[in-house]
């Protein structure tokens, strides 16, 4: 068995909006024995997780399952090397910068171990 990362792409859809349109990427790890299987174990999750529902504002949100964008096999991989890369706009750039020091933060209280 081996290990993939697999990029999954959904459209979020709300019910009578006309906002932007909102995709979510998701990174998921796939075991399967071949890149093959891993394609089709990852596009049978997406579609299982296709989702509508109501929300606080009794509006209906849609999640709808676009496809795979990309497969990475762990086996293959170097120490470094990119998986994967996304492009963000922000109109306030310190505002973004500030957010992504807080995650840092964030992860880096959660890796620390207390004796």
């Amino acid at each position: 068995m081996n290990s993939y990362l697999a990029k999954l792409v959904f459209n979020i859809v709300i019910e009578n909006k006309n906002i932007t349109s909102q995709f979510d990427e998701q990174i998921r790890v796939i075991q399967a024995h071949s890149p093959e299987d891993a394609f089709i174990k990852a596009r049978a999750i997406g579609k299982r997780e296709e989702d509508s529902f109501i929300n606080k504002k009794n509006e209906t949100v849609q999640w709808k399952f676009i496809d795979i964008t990309g497969l990475y096999s762990l086996k293959e991989a170097k120490d470094g090397e990119q998986l994967y890369s996304q492009t963000h706009e922000a109109d306030d750039s310190n505002s973004f910068i500030n957010y992504i020091r807080e995650k840092a933060m964030l992860v880096q209280t959660n890796l620390l171990t207390f004796a």
